[in-house]
């Protein structure tokens, strides 16, 4: 066994985390931007030299991961802060994730509860969205690739198996430019994949089912005693339900990961936005009345919202992790006039009457903010108005205070939505003015 290095490049090492086949991996320090990194290492040294095959899986591995160097952004992929190299080893600089993988909750005994599955799976989805937008296919979605934080958040990592994919033709190749060798975990692999045919996404939507059956029953689809039998089962024969494997599983479930899992690309998902869909239908089907609304339902929601229209992905997860979700019932005050208030709001669903001095003078639909004058000002100060909920109502609450706090990106385009509503409103009274002064007329 090596022995630990005391630094690698400018990172100072602390300890082994792991090796696998084709790395070693460290916990490092960075001590520029005082942070903790995980540092994957890949041989290429003299040594190296009599395993021709394990060193071209190191280097075409080192290369596909130094190529996504800062390429993804996302609140669920572990960043790529930085590659090099550094004597007959090459290595790559990740975010260190806490925690653990989704492998400790693969088994019959150690399951998650069925909200918390759906909307981990709905997390990867949206990520490995993000990644297909920047060309990236992973080749290896699998739940030791998947970490759980401390807070029990979720981030896919290891993109040491990805390739490139051309958006006009969908063909692929790995970094390195051959694409001659299948390369992921056997169990997860797509019928292409095992084919060693062009691959898509839809290959990861299919890696993806296989992980989201395995969360939900603590079984693989397919099994066998050898990589033979297990290509063959893959490739010819149809998986048991996973309410086969496990009573009362709501028939939805059934659908969502029997249609990930089908065989050819047209009988299954064909983007990450209906496998979102359903996954999002299929929380709200298992979420009791009074139970919280989990985040993924609140990022599909506000997504829908033409208020939300310009945020990216990042940016609409922050406003989910800063924001506070109510469910006013018909009758309620949500603002009162004169009261002192430090927050803004956005309504999802239902009508919002606002009056002055007991006369209703409008009403907020599904998209529209109100209290947000409170968001360009420096303190708290008195409602002019009052807003009290028509019917049942869904709208998220942010406050003034945790907005100043947010990231530029998130505050700019808070600042263009709500100019966009003040000058909504003040086109609308325009009209009004002018339809008043022809009936004058």
């Amino acid at each position: 066994m090596q022995p630990v290095p005391r630094s690698i490049g400018k990172y100072a090492i602390v300890r082994e985390l792991g090796r696998g086949a084709t790395s070693r991996v460290y916990l490092g320090r960075d001590a520029f931007a005082d942070r903790e990194v995980a540092i994957k290492v890949f041989d290429f040294g003299p040594d190296m030299a009599e395993d021709a095959r394990g060193l071209s899986m190191r280097r075409k591995a080192y290369l596909a991961e130094a190529g996504l160097v800062g390429r993804l952004n996302h609140p669920h992929i572990a960043q790529i802060y930085d590659a090099g190299s550094d004597g007959d080893h090459a290595y790559v600089v990740m975010e260190y994730v806490r925690g653990g993988t989704l492998d400790a909750h693969a088994d019959p005994q150690s399951l998650l509860p069925l909200p918390r599955v759906i909307e981990i799976i709905f997390k990867c989805a949206r990520a490995l969205e993000l990644a297909m937008r920047e060309g990236i296919i992973h080749r290896d979605i699998k739940p030791g690739n998947i970490l759980v934080t401390e807070s029990g958040d979720i981030k896919i990592s290891d993109f040491g198996a990805s390739i490139l994919a051309k958006p006009a033709d969908a063909t692929t190749r790995t970094l390195t430019g051959t694409g001659e060798t299948v390369i992921g975990s056997p169990a997860y692999m797509s019928p292409e994949q095992i084919r060693n045919d062009k691959l898509t996404h839809q290959s990861d939507i299919y890696s993806l089912g296989v992980v989201m059956y395995r969360l939900i029953t603590g079984r693989l689809p397919f099994t066998a005693s050898n990589h033979i039998g297990l290509a063959y089962a893959i490739l010819n024969t149809e998986p048991a339900r996973p309410s086969d494997l496990r009573p009362n599983l709501p028939a939805a479930l059934d659908a969502i990961v029997l249609r990930a899992l089908a065989k050819t690309r047209e009988g299954r998902y064909q983007n990450w936005a209906e496998f979102g869909r359903d996954l999002t239908q299929a929380f709200a089907v298992l979420r009791a009345d009074d139970s919280p609304v989990s985040d993924s339902e609140q990022f599909q929601a506000l997504r829908a919202l033409p208020f939300f229209g310009g945020f990216s992905d990042v940016a609409l997860w922050e406003v989910v992790r800063i924001s506070t979700w109510h469910r006013p019932r018909r009758g309620d005050v949500i603002i009162r006039e004169g009261d002192i208030g430090d927050a803004l709001y956005v309504l999802v669903d239902g009508e919002i009457d606002v009056s002055i001095r007991g006369q209703r003078v409008s009403s907020v639909k599904p998209g529209g903010c109100f209290g947000e004058m409170l968001y360009f000002q420096d303190q708290s100060t008195r409602r002019g108005t009052t807003m009290t909920a028509q019917v049942d109502c869904a709208a998220i609450e942010l406050k003034a205070q945790a907005m100043r706090s947010a990231t530029d990106a998130v505050q700019a385009e808070f600042n263009k939505a709500c100019m966009r509503v003040l000058l909504e409103r003040v086109g609308n009274i325009n009209v009004r003015l002018a339809m008043l002064k022809a009936a004058g007329d």
